[in-house]
């Protein structure tokens, strides 16, 4: 096309010559110099537009580029942001709860169709049902045995301020160091021998000496746990605590102002109830833990035989520990949970519950408890109760250690 239009340039040149030779009786030198010059402005002119237009095409693709580059960038710094957004992201521990989820929606998903199994064959063959899985209480309702010592007898020891407390440690595996401390009552006999709980808690009435037992075990630790953090060294102490406190106004009034006037130890305190009264409470007992629960103290749950039970509901309770006998979960873990061994400890963490095995005998418990994943053990053959550092007991016991030894 360019080289057309330079032809076109020429031809004019030439007829240009030739009007000026011919019809304007030019010399021939006037003539040719009439056309070279013609030419030469024609093809300045020529270049010059061309030249205008390119820059004009040079410029539109430079903005075009530019609005490109801005594109890239935003769509750079969007990239870089949902970058960020998925590295803050716990992708692990999401995937995890997924799975975790995928498996109790798998167990209830068993669980419900056990039970409808089971109602099919109770409806076609009458006979004696049997409770589904999934509906097992949490605890199993055994005869506790009865105490050898008398109520009367224990009234009295307890008036006699002959009433102690020992502390049985808790311990994670596996450095085995104390994570907490059981206060386990026992009595100061008339030969100074230690009676242990077993023997004189009441099993059936005496409310009245349970809740003092059960107050002077909360004073106790509350002295301990306020020494404790005053020395630098803060323990958890777990408390005895049954409904003889919280059915009577007496029991849980002293206890809430107790625990009001202690708020800043709460934390360092637990109630150790046994898991078939914490399923037995009233709405009223349950408003009265509930209340205790808002005072930053925690629960633990004793007597544990069934694991079949809502962990989230518990945790809101303000239950932070679930309590087995080592022994049977090792030998019958399906009488417990539905999940595999190794797999219930870490879903309990999960709510912020751990599982405490109870009654360890023997070095190859704690290593079946390793293996399965439970890490907070005690027992006669961790350590056997004994007693209260002497720096950190109260008064009244210094006063009944001292009966003992005169006896």
């Amino acid at each position: 096309m360019q080289a057309l239009v330079y032809t076109f340039i020429g031809l004019a040149a030439v007829g240009i010559g030739a009007i000026a030779y011919f019809g304007l009786t030019f010399t021939p030198a006037e003539a040719i110099l009439a056309a070279v010059v013609f030419g030469c402005v024609c093809v300045v002119l020529l270049e010059r537009s061309l030249r205008q237009r390119a820059e004009r095409r040079l410029e539109k693709a430079i903005e075009d580029l530019s609005r490109l580059l801005a594109t890239d960038a935003q769509a750079g710094a969007v990239l870089g942001q949902r970058i960020n957004a998925l590295t803050d992201l716990d992708a692990g521990g999401r995937l995890e709860g997924v799975e975790a989820d995928i498996s109790v929606l798998g167990t209830v998903i068993r669980q419900v169709a056990e039970a409808v199994a089971e109602i099919e064959e109770r409806a076609a063959r009458p006979g004696p049902a049997r409770r589904p899985i999934g509906t097992a209480p949490l605890p199993a309702n055994t005869r506790e045995p009865e105490p050898i010592i008398p109520l009367d007898t224990l009234r009295r020891s307890v008036a006699e301020n002959r009433l102690i407390y020992h502390a049985q440690p808790i311990v994670t595996l596996p450095q085995r160091r104390p994570q907490g401390y059981d206060l386990v009552p026992r009595l100061t006999l008339e030969n100074g021998d230690l009676a242990d709980s077993a023997d004189f808690m009441p099993s059936q009435g005496g409310d009245d000496v349970l809740t003092q037992i059960e107050a002077v075990g909360l004073l106790e630790a509350i002295t301990i746990a306020r020494r404790a953090r005053t020395g630098g060294q803060p323990v958890n102490l777990y408390i005895p605590l049954s409904r003889a406190t919280l059915g009577t106004a007496e029991g849980f009034g002293q206890l809430m102002a107790t625990l009001e006037a202690n708020r800043a130890i709460a934390a360092a305190l637990s109630f150790r109830i046994n898991a078939t009264q914490w399923q037995a409470l009233t709405t009223g007992e349950r408003a009265i833990a509930d209340a205790i629960a808002k005072k930053g103290v925690s629960f633990s749950l004793s007597g544990v035989t069934s694991l079949r039970v809502d962990i989230a509901e518990l945790a809101a309770q303000g239950v932070r520990s679930l309590r087995i006998d080592a022994a049977r979960f090792i030998e019958r873990p399906e009488d417990f949970t539905d999940y595999p061994p190794a797999d219930i400890a870490n879903y309990l963490a999960r709510f912020d519950v751990t599982l405490l095995a109870t009654g360890i005998a023997g070095e190859a418990q704690i290593v079946e408890l390793l293996d399965t994943g439970i890490t907070l053990v005690q027992g006669p053959y961790i350590a056997s109760p004994g007693p209260i550092r002497p720096d950190l007991m109260t008064e009244p016991l210094r006063q009944v250690t001292r009966q003992r030894a005169e006896v």
